[in-house]
């Protein structure tokens, strides 16, 4: 039986790469020509096909009650036009679950991109315009072969709303 559902309020900070850091990589703009390095998107994308892609989210708001997380590659998501947006992550883990408490929210300007570690649980993109095209890079099976989700109002009774941050 599913319990009955708490509603928690994530406050979304702003993102920075010291705090991004448990969870992926954050790639700002940097001058053409400038040498690979470590603020370049470390990618890992050798067990199958890459795939990049755009897709065109509509009406997603912000709340979530699924969370979900790639263990075969990184992924690598990015608005188009500028648009800000913000992700509910929760650092890999062993577990088939993502603590709940360990769950935050960051707000993405549009001018940057941000890059999944291997095993990330990710809950998004989420905005409040009506509708946002992201470039996505994964593996073309992704969504396939490399997709688990964990139910957090099944499993904790709880449902996420991210917060403009405080």
């Amino acid at each position: 039986m599913t319990p009955p559902l708490t509603l928690h309020r994530l406050p979304a900070q702003p993102i920075t790469a010291e705090a991004f850091a448990p969870f992926g990589q954050v790639i700002f703009p940097t001058a053409d020509g400038a040498d690979f390095g470590p603020g370049d998107a470390q990618l890992k994308l050798d067990e199958g096909i890459p795939r990049f892609y755009i897709m065109t989210l509509v009406d997603r708001g912000t709340r979530f009650r699924t969370i979900t997380r790639h263990q075969r590659c990184t992924q690598c998501l990015g608005a188009l036009e500028g648009k800000d947006w913000v992700m509910g992550v929760a650092p890999p883990g062993a577990a088939d679950r993502p603590d709940p408490q360990s769950i935050q929210a960051f707000h993405i300007p549009g001018h940057c991109f941000i890059k999944l570690a291997v095993g990330t649980w990710h809950a998004g993109p989420y905005f409040s315009h009506p509708s946002v095209s992201f470039y996505n890079l994964e593996l073309s099976d992704t969504n396939i072969t490399d997709h688990h989700t964990c139910n957090l109002a099944q499993t904790f009774g709880l449902e996420f709303e991210i917060v403009a941050g405080q």
